[in-house]
């Protein structure tokens, strides 16, 4: 999952950067509303997290923004300091969640797992789909049962697919998923890592490539015309 953090202390920036990054999201990262801007319109993210007191324009102003423009990405604000009428004005102007600095890595990961698991088509963050079970908080899989390793890219494919079972998922999105801007992912690696993740998903499950839009996760005997599994 892909997470836009817009934090103007370098330090904080890098270590929630990394913290998210160890816990299997791709994070892309800038230090004022003015950058943050045009990324969003630019880019598609599962997630944005704002810091409150940024230089220039703050949190808030930007996240009224984005509501305004009928911008609906899930977003968690960030604060060092708590002032009630601060966070009711956040949650006023459509934040959907708030959380105080200094937090635990863990606290950060869980909330941002529960904000894009809320937009999701899986709220609940289990999905069955033939013989296959995926945890996704977890970030587990059993095909018959059995666990099966994925490598971390492998997951991030995964994951894109089954936040959205039966959804064609674009390749460019894929792509965007397995990296953020300071890696380069070609489409070559991309069906290298689909057709690894086919494997070991079996042959209950497909993911099946729909010509010129892209990917979706579903069973086996579904078919639609004009799909081939690419």
């Amino acid at each position: 999952m892909r997470v836009l953090l817009v934090e103007d202390d370098e330090l904080l920036a890098d270590a929630i950067a990394r913290g998210l990054s160890m816990a299997g999201f791709t994070v892309d990262r800038v230090d004022s509303a003015e950058h943050a801007e045009p990324a969003l319109k630019a880019e598609p993210f599962d997630l944005a997290i704002l810091d409150i007191g940024l230089p220039g324009a703050d949190g808030l102003t930007l996240l009224e923004r984005l509501r305004r423009a009928k911008n609906r990405l899930p977003v968690l604000m960030l604060t060092a300091h708590f002032e009630l009428p601060q966070k009711v004005r956040a949650f006023e102007l459509g934040a959907d969640d708030y959380l105080m600095k200094p937090f635990e890595q863990a606290e950060l990961v869980a909330r941002c797992r529960a904000l894009i698991r809320r937009a999701s088509q899986v709220p609940g963050g289990a999905l069955s789909l033939a013989r296959l079970s995926i945890d996704l908080n977890g970030r587990q899989l059993q095909v018959d049962g059995q666990a099966v390793e994925l490598t971390r890219r492998e997951w991030a494919v995964l994951e894109a697919l089954a936040h959205h079972p039966g959804r064609i998922i674009a390749k460019e999105r894929l792509l965007q998923a397995l990296a953020g801007w300071e890696q380069d992912i070609s489409p070559n690696a991309l069906e290298t890592h689909v057709s690894r993740l086919r494997a070991k998903l079996g042959a209950s499950v497909l993911i099946r490539c729909v010509r010129g839009l892209g990917y979706r996760l579903e069973e086996a005997r579904a078919s639609a015309a004009g799909s081939v599994p690419a």
